[in-house]
């Protein structure tokens, strides 16, 4: 079947794709032949999985997860292909993000079994993917700012101030994005746009 060939070849889900993987492989190829302007685009695009997520109040998110090196190429024509999967996927809402690895952090211990023979790069580390999650997820509204809310209870919940321009194309989706990103992460963030901007 040749929608297959939408998932990467190192990708486990390519010898047994589950059925989202396979429909989604079949949209994004139905779309490559039948959409011409986007061929191109589209062509040299492959995914590593996909999962459905439950983003609360009802909703439904399908997280396809990309290969880094084609993440680029997938930010090209983003926007307009979340928009034709959702027509077809039409009660979800759909999110790419990278596949990355997290590297345990190095042991100092002469019989640590992970001894790593080279130095764990900075884009491995846990603090690192997190960071690139959250700019997947948003993409392609701009992170502006961070902070940090530490409640009473010690907890801590992350807060990200969004890029007011794009506020209209992506308002409806922020809770998703909030519930995507704690699923994958299990830590808590709130996004939200500049206080006061909208009234100047």
């Amino acid at each position: 079947m040749a929608a297959l060939n939408k998932i990467a070849p190192n990708s486990p889900s390519r010898q047994s794709p589950s059925e989202l993987e396979t429909n989604i492989a079949t949209a994004i190829y139905d779309l490559e032949t039948n959409t011409s302007d986007m061929r191109g685009a589209l062509r040299p695009l492959q995914f590593v999985s996909a999962r459905e997520i439950e983003a609360g109040h009802g909703k439904k998110a399908i997280v396809i997860f990309v290969p880094v090196p084609v993440l680029t190429g997938f930010h090209k024509v983003q926007q307009r292909l979340t928009r034709e999967l959702e027509k077809k996927f039409s009660d979800r809402q759909v999110i790419f993000l990278a596949s990355r690895r997290i590297l345990p952090r190095p042991k100092r211990s002469n019989r640590s079994r992970t001894t790593q023979t080279q130095k764990r790069p900075r884009s491995r580390t846990l603090t690192a993917v997190h960071d690139a999650l959250l700019a997947d997820l948003v993409y392609p509204v701009e992170i502006v700012g961070k902070r940090v809310r530490t409640k009473e209870d010690g907890s801590k919940l992350l807060k990200c101030i969004l890029d007011e321009k794009e506020r209209g194309g992506v308002d409806h989706r922020l809770d998703t994005y909030s519930e995507v990103y704690r699923r994958l992460t299990g830590r808590g963030v709130a996004f939200e746009f500049p206080i006061g901007s909208a009234e100047f």
